[in-house]
């Protein structure tokens, strides 16, 4: 299971009702924090996220309406006792904010580990607790400066064959390992591999934050089939393209159109400018291009399941 919840959905200034850009992705009790604009931490207190169990806080770009929550919620969790390294992903330029957050949070008492995140990281290896193949990738979008959204990959393996397990006089106490990908030892000195007690691989989780952007070839491609995208919705009307051209935004319209093309099963708009008081009154413009399209708001949150065979 994959749990995603949206902590703020404003652009530019936060709202009473709306905080700065953020959205968390939790796994296993594990999680990842897309972004942390201003108001993250009351944002979760709201939601009921727990931002102790983050892996990592991974920054599409740095504008302030989507990095000004940081220093206050890293200074946050170093006084909450963390002691746990904190991974810190983002594009270009990421050693030059990094260095100006260090003199806005003082010492803290865990290692924070600034890195650009140009190319997949495994986060089972790097992190643990994740399931086996987890994978989060940076993809290039379309801003005014170098900026990057994020999709996260839980693979699954094939159903598990008790009966072949047997067959192989693989022991009961190590079809967990099995399971998990990894080459078992038998008793005759020879090893079980995983695809030989596994069915085809299943269908996975995947999940998009597109971070602020133009629509742009890279993010369509990125997100094919995704069961979620969060998606740069700053401007509400289909008059207003050239002006979301003009600053590295999107429409209703345009989110919509791209969630379309690339076949997304979930499409939530986000990052709404402050002129849009009610994004529900634009919302049938984005559905009728895209069905499956809904309003993002603070707090909203979705538990994406594995799909079972034959379902």
């Amino acid at each position: 299971m994959l749990t995603i919840t949206l902590l703020g959905t404003a652009a530019t200034m936060p709202l009473p009702d709306r905080a700065l850009t953020a959205a968390v992705a939790e796994c296993g009790g594990h999680s990842l924090l897309l972004d942390c604009g201003e108001g993250t931490q009351t944002a979760a207190r709201r939601a009921g996220v727990n931002l102790m169990k983050l892996d990592a806080i991974c920054l599409t770009h740095y504008h302030g309406d989507h990095i000004f929550g940081l220093p206050g919620l890293l200074q946050t969790l170093g006084c909450q006792g963390r002691t746990r390294p904190l991974a810190l992903y983002g594009p270009k330029g990421l050693g030059e904010v990094w260095a100006a957050l260090r003199v806005l949070t003082g010492p803290l008492p865990y290692p924070v580990c600034p890195e650009v995140l140009d190319a997949p990281a495994a986060l089972r290896e790097r992190f643990g607790g994740w399931p086996q193949g987890a994978k989060l990738t940076p993809v290039p979008t379309r801003h005014r400066v170098t900026s990057q959204g994020y999709r996260l990959d839980l693979p699954r393996a094939g159903r598990f064959s008790p009966e072949k397990a047997r067959a192989l006089g693989v022991p009961v106490q190590q079809w967990k390992a099995l399971q998990q990908g990894q080459s078992v030892a038998l008793a005759d000195g020879s090893r079980a591999a995983p695809e030989s007690v596994l069915g085809p691989a299943r269908q996975g989780l995947s999940f998009l934050f597109s971070g602020d952007t133009a629509p742009c070839a890279a993010l369509e491609q990125a997100a094919a089939g995704v069961d979620l995208l969060l998606c740069d919705a700053t401007y509400a009307l289909p008059e207003q393209a050239a002006q979301a051209k003009q600053y590295g935004h999107s429409t209703f319209g345009q989110s919509a159109a791209l969630a379309a093309k690339a076949g997304a099963k979930r499409l939530w708009l986000v990052h709404y400018s402050p002129m849009i008081t009610d994004p529900e009154e634009e919302l049938a413009q984005a559905q009728s291009l895209f069905p499956a399209a809904e309003c993002g708001f603070d707090g909203k949150s979705i538990a994406l399941q594995y799909e079972e065979e034959g379902e």
